[in-house]
């Protein structure tokens, strides 16, 4: 399949049936050529079938190879990136004593580490054109741990942290990096598998979420934002 190679790129890096698919939909949507970036390539290969100009690439955010490899791709393949979607936050939850020093190493390289390294492909050329995004997917968990979130928690926090400090120091650049806390149950047939009491209310729709996403893509300069907090309207914070 030939790209269209005029159209601006849009990464997203974390595809899975909920966000994930979501957000390389709607951007797709919205114009964009889509890069789907994932560890396993069988969902985001059939994805990307189903969308003009999208194609899929392996990548694991916990091998700084892997993200070098990916984009090398992304930038040969489909060109320049002007949106990056990090859309990674994957953990281990349990007490501290039921957790281990590997649960809590892999889980900063896959939220902290990674978004790092995945910035150090895209600031360069992004500054030489005097725009581009960067929008993470954070969680509530950066704001507050609990004992459950020991591991979690930390690396979320990691996350928020460094993107922030992108956002302060790549924004006179014309970069836009922003945080949005996803702070509730997004809607996947697992999670009403676990939760058979709630309703459909209680869910946070993935396509929602990515309403949210494009609005940040393509927010005014003059009123950026850096941090935004997405919760079920009945959700209890």
């Amino acid at each position: 399949m030939l790209l269209d190679m005029g159209k601006s790129v849009c990464v997203v890096i974390g595809i899975g049936p909920g966000n994930g698919q979501a957000f390389a939909r709607r951007f797709s949507a919205e114009g964009y050529s889509v890069a789907l970036l994932s560890r396993s390539t069988g969902l985001s290969t059939k994805i990307a079938s189903e969308l003009p100009d999208a194609k899929a690439f392996a990548c694991d955010v916990s091998d700084p190879d892997s993200i070098a490899k990916a984009f090398a791709q992304v930038r040969e393949q489909m060109g320049r990136v002007e949106v990056v979607l990090y859309n990674v936050g994957s953990g281990v939850f349990g007490p501290f004593g039921d957790v281990g020093v590997d649960d809590f190493e892999l889980s900063w390289k896959i939220n902290a580490r990674g978004l790092f390294l995945v910035a150090n492909e895209v600031v360069g050329p992004m500054r030489e054109a005097g725009s581009g995004a960067i929008l993470v997917t954070g969680a509530t968990a950066s704001l507050r741990g609990k004992p459950f979130t020991t591991v979690f928690a930390s690396a979320k926090a990691a996350q928020r942290s460094l993107a922030q400090s992108l956002a302060r120091q790549f924004g006179p650049d014309g970069i836009h990096v922003a945080l949005v806390i996803v702070d509730g149950m997004v809607d996947l047939p697992s999670s009403r598998e676990r939760m058979p009491g709630k309703t459909d209310e209680d869910f946070m729709k993935p396509e929602h979420i990515a309403e949210t996403m494009v609005h940040l893509a393509r927010q005014p300069r003059s009123t950026w934002t850096f941090e935004i907090d997405l919760r079920p309207f009945k959700e209890n914070w």
